[in-house]
């Protein structure tokens, strides 16, 4: 996993926890029942997000709502609705958009506190659950459909879909397709597949389809790769959902630096942020935490 030196080791602090009284605790959800068996869930974190005011938005999957942390690490409640809420991203013109397990493409109104669909379903079949989005320059929304998908059943899904409405399938045997992101070109599209322990690499062709699709990485653990993100440098980022680590990924595959967790196992997405973009932020699912690491020096 790395050809020189050893990866270095960075260390995480608390940047904000959900507070007390936002905990559902002893309530039970179909979300948690299925994904969370036998477990305590009082909330679930997920899909970390920056807006132009350096505010954090966040969701909480079994509960159905979307939080925006102050810089201060002040938590407000932006929406709470009927659905499950998995990956957040904003676009550049501010618009925030939200992968949905159970409603499929949504955007919210932030200043309404709503809910609105973009995309519910694709020729009337509805989707498996989706997972995760990353925004494209252009304006595609780039975003997985999970479901219950993995080793046993293959069938996961990568789709993009244009800001004029057309939808493109670019992978339907996807092994628990979860979190995606572009390389800074635009010319390659990176996903997780977390059953698969492994991140794939996939090549976009100039008709704008896919080929010579390849394992970038592969990991171990109970769970696997889930929340993605890249810099500038084309350094790949890789939450990993069960070993309380980020690992970071030269543009050629080394293994180059690891990030480890201060609170619990399940680092579930990443996100770049502060003005000069040397802090990466982590959702801690479990315990209800971001945590946030120096990478300026890397």
């Amino acid at each position: 996993m790395y050809l020189d030196d050893p990866p270095r080791l960075i260390g995480t602090e608390t940047f904000s926890a959900m507070p007390d009284r936002f905990r559902r605790k002893d309530v039970r959800t179909d979300w948690a029942d299925a994904n969370r068996p036998g477990q305590s869930t009082d909330c679930f974190i997920e899909g970390p997000s920056f807006d132009a005011d350096g505010h954090l938005y966040i969701v909480d999957i079994p509960f159905g709502r979307i939080f925006r942390i102050a810089p201060d690490g002040q938590w407000s409640l932006v929406v709470e609705y009927d659905g499950w809420p998995n990956g957040l991203k904003i676009h550049p013109d501010g618009r925030i958009f939200v992968a949905d397990y159970m409603h499929g493409i949504m955007e919210l109104d932030a200043k309404a506190g709503r809910m609105q669909p973009v995309l519910t379903a694709r020729n009337s079949e509805s989707f498996k659950g989706c997972n995760d989005l990353h925004i494209a320059a252009s304006g595609d929304i780039y975003f997985t459909d999970q479901g219950q998908t993995g080793l046993h059943d293959p069938s996961g899904r990568v789709y993009r879909l244009s800001p004029q409405g057309r939808l493109d399938c670019l992978i339907d045997k996807g092994v628990s397709p979860n979190g995606l992101v572009l390389d800074p070109t635009e010319k390659v599209l990176f996903v997780a597949m977390t059953r698969d322990n492994a991140v794939w690499r996939m090549p976009l062709m100039k008709d704008g389809s896919v080929a010579k699709v390849g394992r970038f990485c592969s990991l171990f653990g109970t769970s696997g790769p889930d929340g993605l993100t890249m810099d500038k440098a084309g350094r790949l980022f890789v939450a990993h959902a069960s070993l309380g680590h980020v690992f970071v990924f030269a543009p050629n595959g080394e293994l180059i630096a690891r990030i480890k967790s201060c609170t619990g196992p399940s680092c579930t997405n990443v996100a770049i942020g502060s003005e000069k973009r040397d802090r990466l932020y982590i959702t801690e699912s479990v315990t209800g935490t971001v945590m946030v690491a120096d990478i300026g020096n890397l």
